[in-house]
């Protein structure tokens, strides 16, 4: 890979688990708010066919000096073109709340580049894009609601609520997230020759079983919709069983 090239891979994702020759990089894209290491644990999960990678988004972790994107777009480009310069390794997506909106995104763009190298988006704990989302914008909460919000739906450490300081980073972060997802705009263009599986908790008072199943209407491919039971974040406690579920899908589309 050239310099510049795996400068750019590096600034946007994490390397948790390589991967053996012929196998399969999954990336995966976080939550509103959430980082690369949400998914750190799940290296020691994946076989050795499967490489991991963890999308870093700026403004956080290790990028929490740079600025956070106005739009999607602002993501979704210059994703599209750090993937492009990775090796030719097929690529599989799976993308958790605000991230399967990006990874939505970016297979569109990595399909328009390289027709073909895209083998699967997996998309959980989100709303299909044709599904009305017009009550889903909770970027104009006051902190204190939002933190009431987001304690509702789990996944946040604790111990990033209870210092001040980190609080008021990791707020300016999600706050920034759900604003990219509330203004941004579908194209009808946005099907993808990539087959879709879509995750969610039976108890997410957020996504349902319907809402879930919307993302059927943006694959050419096929579709499949799994139910765990759990709430919004309802793959902290059933990683095993969902990764399971992801390997077996790349096995069958490789």
């Amino acid at each position: 890979m050239h310099a510049d090239a795996e400068k750019a891979a590096d600034r946007w994702f994490r390397t948790i688990k390589r991967g053996a020759n012929g196998g399969t990089r999954l990336i995966c894209f976080p939550h509103a708010g959430g980082s690369a290491s949400f998914f750190h644990d799940w290296g020691r999960l994946l076989p050795a066919g499967v490489e991991l990678l963890a999308v870093r988004y700026p403004g956080r972790e290790d990028r929490i000096l740079d600025p956070l994107p106005g739009i999607l777009e602002d993501l979704a480009g210059p994703l599209t073109q750090a993937c492009s310069t990775l090796d030719s390794m097929p690529l599989a997506f799976f993308g958790h709340s605000m991230g399967a909106v990006v990874a939505h995104e970016v297979a569109q763009r990595i399909e328009s580049l390289m027709a073909g190298r895209l083998v699967a988006l997996f998309v959980s704990g989100c709303e299909g894009p044709a599904f009305d989302k017009s009550h889903r914008d909770p970027s104009a909460l006051s902190d204190e609601d939002l933190v009431e919000d987001i304690q509702g739906l789990g996944g946040t450490n604790p111990a990033v609520l209870a210092d001040s300081e980190l609080k008021q980073l990791f707020l300016l972060a999600l706050r920034a997230d759900y604003q990219l997802v509330a203004n941004h705009f579908i194209s009808p263009a946005g099907v993808i020759q990539a087959p879709i599986v879509s995750y969610y908790g039976d108890q997410d008072k957020k996504v349902s079983e319907e809402s879930a199943a919307a993302w059927s209407m943006v694959t050419k491919s096929t579709f499949s919709l799994r139910r765990f039971n759990g709430g919004h974040f309802y793959l902290t406690n059933h990683s095993e069983d969902l990764i399971a579920d992801i390997c077996a899908h790349l096995e069958t589309h490789r």
